[in-house]
């Protein structure tokens, strides 16, 4: 795990609305979280979980963001702070009579928020 404070310069990236359960979500972040880009990058493509994806075109997507807008080099990035927030909760309707619907109430699609902030190590 890297912990350096000085440094100036972050990359962040977040993404809404992801059908994922923030409990799934969250259990992949804690194994990411301060962790260098290319560490995590080995992490979570051998991790076995579904929900790893996303969170892989996330990072795939700061460090990217990081090269092009930024200048900075993605060996030198990691990951300063990392976060999982509940998002809305979408209920499957199904139909009824004459054109109604009406909600199933044990079909419930969570989603989260993901939020992923990529520094710069400064070498001293």
């Amino acid at each position: 795990m890297i912990n350096n404070l000085n440094s100036d310069i972050e990359t962040k990236v977040l993404v809404q609305h992801i059908y994922m359960s923030v409990f799934k979500a969250q259990r992949i972040i804690n194994q990411i979280r301060g962790r260098s880009y290319e560490e995590t990058l080995m992490i979570l493509e051998l991790m076995p979980y579904w929900a790893s994806y996303p969170i892989l075109k996330l990072v795939y997507s700061a460090a990217a963001n990081a090269s092009n807008n930024m200048d900075l080099n993605e060996t030198n990035l990691f990951i300063s702070k990392a976060e999982v927030n509940r998002g809305a909760i979408f209920k499957k309707s199904g139909p009824r009579v004459l054109g109604h619907s009406y909600i199933i109430k044990k079909i419930k699609k969570k989603t989260c928020h993901i939020k992923i902030i990529l520094k710069e190590l400064k070498e001293k």
